[in-house]
């Protein structure tokens, strides 16, 4: 079976703190600014098979072509990020593509042993699901560059380009 094309978009690391990281961050390693949703509601979220809840937060910043997400759960849930990580514990915990044809993804992910972990869908419509492939020791995350998703990830690259460290972490709303 052929692989589905895909494109590494983003890397996401699990903090205690989102907004705490992302300072630390941009004063560390120049990334940046990050913008900090908070509470980011789902219209719909399944783990691993079951319907769920997945009330999270997560700081979104450019390092250079790709984005840098910094993602917290706020409770005890069972989902993709409490099987990996304690609300104190950090590390990697996905990276995301950009996949043309997310149906066909998922099909070559199943077929070289990965699975879904968690399928869910944002407010504004963006589907995104969660894969795991053995011996990565992180999860994948798909979707496809839909024009609302398109439009984040230009905004927060275009924020990126010429800043100057000032004000990094920007709290913004859904």
């Amino acid at each position: 079976m052929p692989r589905a094309p895909s494109r590494i978009v983003q890397i996401a690391y699990h903090v205690e703190d989102p907004a705490r990281a992302a300072a630390e961050f941009a004063a560390e390693y120049g990334w940046g600014p990050f913008f900090l949703f908070e509470h980011i509601p789902l219209a719909a979220c399944r783990y691993r098979g079951e319907p769920a809840s997945f009330d999270h937060t997560s700081a979104y910043g450019q390092a250079g072509d790709v984005m840098v997400e910094l993602l917290c759960q706020h409770d005890e849930a069972p989902s993709c990020v409490r099987e990996r990580f304690s609300r104190e514990a950090s590390g990697l915990h996905h990276v995301a593509h950009f996949v043309d044809d997310l149906a066909a993804a998922i099909t070559v992910t199943e077929a070289h042993g990965g699975g879904i972990v968690m399928d869910a869908t944002t407010a504004d419509g963006v589907r995104f699901v969660m894969v795991e492939r053995p011996g990565l020791g992180h999860l994948v995350e798909l979707y496809e560059p839909r024009e609302a998703l398109s439009r984040f990830y230009a905004y927060v690259r275009k924020k990126s380009l010429g800043w100057d460290g000032s004000d990094p972490v920007r709290r913004l709303g859904l």
